[in-house]
């Protein structure tokens, strides 16, 4: 056996070419695994094998790996080298004591304000459970909810996440949210049995094309379901009980509701007082209503760290805070907070320059060396009919990269939302998920695991939790709009905060041939909406001339040379509106919801919430008429390779691929926009019962108290 001196000796030959070691056996260091072939790095005692070169470091032929290895060259993507570098992430227990007592105490003052609702909502309550049973509020006393730590519980009438004192049904469980008692108590219940379905007629491939829909004998309307019959007998009792409802609404109708508990008894009073004591003894100020605005110009509009997203007159927030990835400090919170606390998007540039993986989707698929059956085949998402197909992944990716088209040559959009659908990213792609996550901006804030201002990072281990990501979306795309079956994201409010890195892009080049097929169809498209727009008598004449003109390349002139500057680089457009907008949004929307297509290509022709339904894309065409008719634009910018997109909670959204486009977000809760988040569930609380924004997931209530009692411990814990 030759001696690790001799070795060492022999690993490059005369030529000084590297030598591949084939005697004996040595371990890989990347896949971890004992190989024949090995390459010695000549500045360590590492090797690596070539397959995973081949794989892993395609751009890294093998005499660099000879001279100098991934691991000396600090690229090394191997599962070891990826966690240890997740050590320099913030973590809570690594900071000073000065930081430890800013994070906690920053987050208390965002915080109490929601555990001071909660808890007078539940006194409330109290006090007529009290008055009802004849007793003093001091000598109450209510039964436990049985309810483990790693379960939910939801109102049976809302679907709003109960997180401690609520009433309860002893013979069937109904349970029943304070909200929904405090609106019978008021004879006026809005989160009734309502259902409402979207019954989208399939009227044949060639009617989405332009063409004429195919004959259907048994037309299937649209149908409303209501149980509001049964709701509106339900009444308080004289003696002020809420009776279990009727049995067709999920209740028995013959017992009454109890108060219970899920938390010790006064533990949310006193987690409130002891929120107080911390601010006062520490020092720490209030912050004001983060609903508010703070209305403040920023210096940024005029650097190179910014970039203009609308043409607003007289506002000072048409450009973007834009700064680099390696800027973003620490030290820069001040300027970023100043930014989101007026509810504005920011853009980082740079993300990826660090990165020390392939994010290409065909190459992370081959890194998986046991497909799970269920990714065996993938269900994507047609862009035209907006309905659901399996797809192998190899035919899927292989369209990612040189397109697919339907018979009449229009393109035909696919993606991938939120996947992987049932696996973690962390756990289906260990590498690519904690690669994704070091690779975040402000970790403060975005890391999902120990963010100290991330209030969904307070939630114990033990408690289920919402996924919150990562989850990649993967996507066709093409430059130009074609107004039906673009590969899009269509309008909606997301639960939480998020952020959004656009990690690697393809462009799909079209054919002379093609493009002249675009050209005719879509002309054909504009004569069946001009068709379908005269069978409605609120379209005038003026407004069909108008839809029927040629459109401009953007519903802003002056931001055109913008956009089209960064096309080289461009990955896909967002539109992003600001929160204060959005009741002229919805009514704009509601009011030309029949000029847009959804399933099948048909019409909308019913819409309960605008922004939550998630079935409108604006156009160009209609973000100009928007303007025109409401005054409001959005923000309008090009997401470019390596940049990521914060997304503030409660700012409706959309996004159009202008190349196949893989992107990976994450959802965070900021203390800034804890009560947008508390504002959104109040709206999803108000959806019909089957809505698809129906249930309160995220249940951030939950975290408020989780969130506060850490950064109370936090504090209690630093005193001297």
């Amino acid at each position: 056996m030759v001696s690790v001196e001799v070795m060492k000796r022999k690993r490059t030959t005369s030529t000084g070419s590297p030598r591949i070691r084939k005697f004996g056996r040595r371990m890989c260091h990347q896949c971890r695994k004992a190989r024949v072939s090995t390459i010695l790095c000549s500045s360590c005692s590492r090797s690596y094998c070539a397959p995973c070169i081949r794989l892993w470091y395609p751009h890294m032929p093998n005499d660099m790996v000879a001279k100098a290895c991934p691991f000396c060259r600090e690229r090394c993507n191997c599962l070891i080298c990826l966690r240890e570098s997740s050590t320099s992430l913030v973590l809570t227990n690594d900071v000073g004591k000065s930081d430890k007592i800013k994070y906690a105490g920053y987050m208390l003052n965002y915080l109490l304000p929601g555990l001071k609702r909660l808890n007078q909502e539940q006194f409330v309550e109290m006090k007529i459970e009290a008055e009802i049973r004849g007793i003093q509020m001091c000598d109450l006393q209510a039964d436990y909810a049985i309810c483990a730590r790693d379960e939910r519980i939801f109102c049976d009438n809302c679907r709003t996440s109960i997180i401690d004192l609520h009433r309860s049904c002893s013979s069937c469980s109904y349970d029943l949210c304070l909200g929904c008692c405090r609106e019978i108590r008021d004879n006026n219940l809005q989160a009734s049995g309502e259902q409402m379905t979207f019954n989208f007629l399939n009227r044949g491939q060639d009617y989405m094309h332009g063409g004429q829909p195919q004959q259907f004998t048994n037309k299937k309307e649209d149908s409303l379901l209501n149980d509001s019959d049964h709701f509106t007998g339900w009444k308080v009792k004289a003696n002020g009980i809420i009776p279990c409802p009727h049995a067709l609404v999920g209740g028995c109708g013959a017992s009454h509701l109890e108060l219970k508990y899920m938390f010790p008894k006064n533990f949310l009073v006193d987690l409130e007082v002891q929120a107080e004591e911390s601010i006062k003894i520490f020092g720490l100020t209030q912050t004001h209503n983060s609903m508010e605005k703070v209305e403040r110009a920023c210096a940024c509009s005029t650097t190179k760290n910014s970039r203009r997203a609308s043409f607003r007159r007289n506002d000072m927030d048409n450009y973007l805070y834009c700064p680099l990835a390696s800027d973003i400090k620490n030290d820069d919170q001040k300027h970023f907070r100043m930014h989101w606390l007026n509810g504005e998007p920011v853009i980082i540039r740079g993300v990826l320059e660090e990165s020390r993986l392939i994010w290409e989707p065909s190459h992370m698929w081959r890194t998986k060396s046991k497909i799970p059956t269920e990714l065996s085949s993938v269900r994507a998402t047609d862009c035209l009919a907006c309905c659901e197909v399996e797809i192998d992944p190899q035919l899927f990716f292989k369209g990612y990269t040189e397109g697919r088209v339907y018979s009449n040559m229009w393109p035909e959009m696919l993606k991938l939302k939120d996947w992987p659908t049932s696996s973690k990213l962390e756990d289906l792609l260990p590498s690519h998920g904690i690669e994704y996550i070091n690779l975040l901006p402000l970790q403060e804030y975005t890391n999902p695991h120990n963010g100290p201002l991330n209030v969904a990072a307070a939630l114990p281990k033990d408690v289920l939790k919402l996924d919150l990501g990562p989850k990649s979306y993967i996507a066709y795309g093409i430059e130009e709009e074609l107004e039906r079956g673009d590969s899009v994201t269509k309008i909606h409010c997301d639960v939480s905060d998020a952020v959004n890195i656009l990690m690697h892009t393809s462009e799909v080049v079209l054919s002379r041939e093609q493009k002249a097929a675009i050209k005719v169809l879509k002309r054909k498209h504009k004569a069946q909406d001009l068709m379908d727009q005269l069978q409605d008598v609120n379209v005038d004449e003026a407004e069909m001339n108008q839809d029927g003109r040629e459109e401009i390349d953007c519903i802003v002139p002056e931001l055109t040379d913008d956009l089209n500057g960064s096309i080289e680089n461009a990955g896909a457009l967002w539109d992003i509106f600001r929160r204060e907008d959005v009741p002229a949004l919805q009514a704009y929307l509601k009011k030309h919801s029949k000029e847009f297509r959804h399933v099948y290509c048909s019409p909308v022709e019913r819409v309960f919430n605008p922004i939550h339904d998630e079935t409108f894309y604006l156009t160009r065409k209609h973000k100009r008429k928007l303007k025109e008719e409401f005054g409001i634009e959005p923000w309008t910018f090009i997401q470019q390779l390596g940049e990521a997109v914060f997304i503030p909670a409660g700012c409706p959204h959309q996004v159009r691929n202008l190349k196949s486009c893989t992107k990976i977000a994450i959802d965070f809760v900021s203390p800034e926009n804890i009560d947008q988040c508390i504002h959104l569930t109040e709206d999803f609380r108000l959806l019909p019962k089957n809505h698809r924004a129906k249930e309160d997931k995220l249940e951030v209530k939950k975290m408020i108290v989780y969130a506060t009692e850490k950064a109370v411990r936090t504090l209690q814990e630093l005193l001297p």
